[in-house]
């Protein structure tokens, strides 16, 4: 217990959660901060491009082996799992109708990138080390929780009525998912690494390696302003069923990647880390392939859930929590 409080509170007190506070209190309150479209697109791109550099740099010093090939398996089967098990619970814990059902399981069963990377730096605080190849786990993760969810969608209607439903928006769906910016960003940065090798991060390190953390701030404040106009537009949406899921769905989650880690062999810094990828939830890639696949679905729910209740929990206590148990999983 004494660990998960030194860790939470350390957590609470780092500069890019207190940011994140700021922006989302300010705004709650009434506050209007609001950083230009433009802007925030470039941080995240940055943030993107840091990571999945890093992380290919990290798989270069450690080599290629069925270890990373485990680990992307085990990456695929959790994004594949979790929307099952989301879906099963939204059924008995709100009463919503089945497309929306499926909308929310999709984004619980993809991943957030930016929660990664809020994890990637508490576990740098914390002094522990993880594998780099988990960037890579973190991209093939967003698909899977997607093809789950409209299979859930459209199961139980007559054919003709699917059809219909989709559209044929499937093509387009698979191009919105694969070409992604953040995917294609953080997959191509991985790659870039990976050729690079540490004599490439030395040479760019002033450029992604310095500017990190205060890039990180700067973001996370907009991403609090955001969570907090989520929670002002849509609380109306949310009944105390869908917040209780919010607030424990990420746990779920966040046991089957525990199980999943310990598996395969992770570090516990690893097994740490998969568990902050099963337990975040998608606010970008998801809602992008959603309004071609699953345009009924409504925002207003999907987006409060993900960005206004759960992202703020994983960032303030999850992550910490998640920490803790890897370490006590692992001995």
């Amino acid at each position: 217990m004494q660990d998960i409080l030194a860790l939470a509170s350390a957590n609470l007190l780092s500069p890019a959660v207190l940011f994140f506070a700021l922006g989302f209190m300010g705004t709650l309150a009434g506050a209007q901060l609001t950083l230009p479209e433009a802007v925030a697109k470039t941080l995240s791109i940055y943030l993107m491009l840091a990571i999945g550099f890093k992380g290919g740099v990290a798989v270069a010093e450690h080599g290629l082996g069925i270890d990373i090939v485990m680990a992307l398996l085990a990456g695929m089967v959790l994004s594949a799992l979790i929307p099952l098990v989301a879906f099963g619970l939204l059924t008995v814990m709100a009463r919503l109708e089945r497309v929306d059902r499926a909308a929310v399981a999709a984004h619980y069963g993809s991943i957030s990138i930016v929660t990664f990377v809020a994890g990637s730096e508490a576990l740098r605080v914390a002094g522990l080390g993880f594998e780099g190849y988990l960037v890579a786990v973190a991209a093939v993760m967003e698909t899977p929780a997607i093809l789950v969810a409209l299979y859930l969608a459209h199961k139980g209607r007559p054919a003709s009525e699917a059809a219909a439903k989709s559209g044929g928006r499937q093509e387009g769906l698979m191009t919105e998912v694969m070409l992604n910016s953040s995917v294609v960003v953080l997959v191509g940065s991985f790659v870039i690494g990976f050729l690079a090798g540490p004599k490439g991060l030395a040479d760019i390190a002033p450029f992604i390696v310095d500017p990190f953390k205060g890039v990180l701030c700067l973001f996370l404040l907009d991403m609090g302003a955001v969570a907090g106009r989520g929670i002002r537009s849509g609380w109306k949406h949310m009944s105390p069923g869908l917040v209780l899921f919010g607030l424990v769905m990420p746990y779920i989650g966040a046991v089957f990647a525990l199980a999943a880690g310990l598996a395969i062999g992770l570090s516990t810094g690893g097994v740490a880390l998969l568990m902050v990828l099963g337990a975040s939830a998608s606010y970008i890639a998801v809602p992008a392939a959603l309004r071609l696949a699953l345009p009924e679905a409504r925002p207003s729910i999907y987006l409060t859930l993900s960005l206004g209740i759960t992202f703020p929990m994983n960032l303030t206590i999850g992550i910490p929590a998640y920490i803790a148990l890897a370490q006590t999983a692992s001995g």
